[in-house]
């Protein structure tokens, strides 16, 4: 009888719960988009910064990214089959290879970058009599198939009689449980601390944590904003930039250095291997940035371009402006011993 009154208890709740939904249903909506919506708030808010997802930024990136077929296409590890060949002229062969050089480009679409969202900490009602009824938390949750993820109505009666949202970590949870993701855990895979991700580090895998990051977690997650960096910091600390060329996160990479104004390393790295006109485009995007920066100033006032670019860079913002200076005159010596021969 006793658990017969609580259920009772808990399914008038649960009605009243519903009753308070139904009567406020355009404003629990609005609150939550406002809350889903903070990123966007806050972009408006910083017009005159380029964002990541703007068409200009994302056409930098893209291009620094560089597309190698051989990089992308490269063979996983997955059960053996008997590999096919195929005859082709010389026409086929071409159009096969705009053909995959068009699946190249929609592979290395960049993930979104976000800045993290706020935590939700709306408290509905306290009721005292249902204070100590049960050891156990209640979870309400709408399953409604048409509604987006993000509007999802989720509640929780604490055992101390509050009734509560439920947090971001424990909307994903549940998310997952009544909408199962392929390849997303109900807890995140041991690989995500610290000690691990180290190991993994070590062995040059930083691209396969990227990947199992983004199924794991949402794009403005803690996790997912804490993996991302310190993939990003090892990459940098180590110059390895190399390991995510040609992937969709090269990007990430590259933006996450500009914002920190720590892409000294990258330009280095992109010089020793002869890539000049992406050094000048990843300065042209620092400037961009950063225009109140005295490099991005100098610039302008000279209006450079192309190796000058590098070397105002070098002379008002870098930290290693001997190393850039350095791989800039190597790669000028090169250029210039190529055009002789």
């Amino acid at each position: 009888m006793a658990a017969l009154g609580t259920a009772r208890r808990l399914l008038r709740t649960y009605s009243r719960v519903k009753n308070v939904q139904k009567s406020r249903q355009m404003l629990a909506r609005c609150g939550v988009r406002t809350l889903c919506s903070a990123t966007q708030d806050k972009a408006l808010s910083d017009n005159a910064k380029p964002q990541f997802t703007d068409p200009a930024v994302q056409d930098v990136l893209t291009r620094i990214t560089g597309l190698d077929l051989q990089k992308v296409f490269r063979p996983i590890k997955e059960e053996l089959k008997p590999p096919t060949y195929k005859l082709m002229t010389d026409e086929q062969l071409e159009q096969a290879v705009e053909l995959a050089t068009e699946q190249a480009k929609k592979l290395l679409q960049m993930p979104p970058v976000l800045p993290e969202r706020k935590p939700i900490n709306d408290v509905l009602s306290e009721d005292k009599i249902l204070v100590d009824l049960d050891t156990a938390k209640y979870v309400f949750t709408d399953i409604t198939y048409d509604i987006p993820h993000r509007e999802r109505f989720i509640v929780i009666r604490e055992p101390n009689g509050v009734l509560r949202k439920a947090t971001w970590e424990e909307r994903d949870r549940l998310v997952q449980v009544y909408f199962p993701k392929d390849g997303r855990k109900l807890s995140a895979p041991l690989i995500f601390k610290e000690e691990n991700i180290k190991m993994v580090f070590s062995q040059d895998r930083h691209e396969d944590v990227l990947d199992l990051c983004l199924v794991q977690f949402e794009p403005d997650s803690s996790d997912y904003i804490r993996v991302h960096a310190a993939t990003y910091e090892d990459l940098d600390k180590h110059g390895k930039y190399e390991l995510l060329r040609s992937t969709r996160h090269f990007g990430g990479l590259a933006w996450y250095l500009l914002s920190a104004r720590r892409a000294d390393g990258l330009i280095v790295d992109m010089l020793k291997r002869e890539l000049l006109q992406d050094a000048v485009s990843l300065v042209s995007l620092f400037h961009a940035v950063h225009p109140h920066s005295e490099s991005a100033q100098e610039a302008a006032s000279q209006q450079a371009a192309g190796a000058d670019l590098l070397k105002i860079y070098a002379q008002k913002e870098s930290q290693r402006s001997g190393y850039i200076q350095l791989a800039l005159q190597a790669y000028e010596q090169l250029a210039a011993k190529s055009s002789a021969e």
